[in-house]
């Protein structure tokens, strides 16, 4: 009884600090932002080919900010979330249009994270990045990894971008 108590309360604890760790991806233990869902859009895209994908880009406070005003390079403390779901024909909505025209996002596919610290991630432009499957990040390193190396060459293509693909859209 009362003897197990702080025994008991111990693990859990244990597990409740052990947690967020577990939930960060591989190399930059990036997390999935609390509340993310209820950010701002900053635009949308559509990904053809292999991916055929359509993508809500949305960021926190001050990437939102940093966007509006085109402050580059991005400040500490910015978040970027990418959304991305399967890009489908919704034959509902073509069924009332005069031709089929409608697509839609389909089953979502994943969550993409990217962090601006510019002494966390020195080494990697001063982003640090996560990709997320139902809610739980990709375990596999080499697909973390390869976040930094599209960025990296975003990066050499146009410097003043700092590393972000998205441009705002008003």
């Amino acid at each position: 009884g009362p003897a197990l108590a702080p025994l008991v309360f111990g693990v859990s604890a244990g597990f409740a600090m052990q947690r967020p760790k577990d939930l960060g991806s591989p190399v930059y233990g990036v997390t999935l932002p609390e509340g993310y869902r209820d950010w701002k859009l900053i635009s949308v895209a559509h990904e053809a080919g292999k991916n055929n994908d359509i993508r809500a880009i949305l960021g926190n406070e001050i990437a939102v900010k940093a966007f509006r005003a085109n402050k580059r390079p991005f400040p500490d403390a910015a978040v970027i979330v990418r959304l991305a779901w399967r890009f489908q024909s919704s034959p509902r909505n073509d069924t009332v249009f005069p031709a089929p025209q409608s697509f839609v996002a389909g089953p979502p596919i994943n969550v993409q994270v990217s962090v601006k610290d510019s002494k966390r991630y020195a080494q990697s432009g001063g982003w640090g990045y996560g990709q997320f499957e139902n809610g739980l990040p990709n375990p596999d390193a080499g697909l973390t990894r390869a976040c930094l190396t599209c960025h990296a060459k975003l990066d050499a293509l146009d410097s003043s971008a700092d590393r972000v693909f998205t441009a705002y859209s008003h």
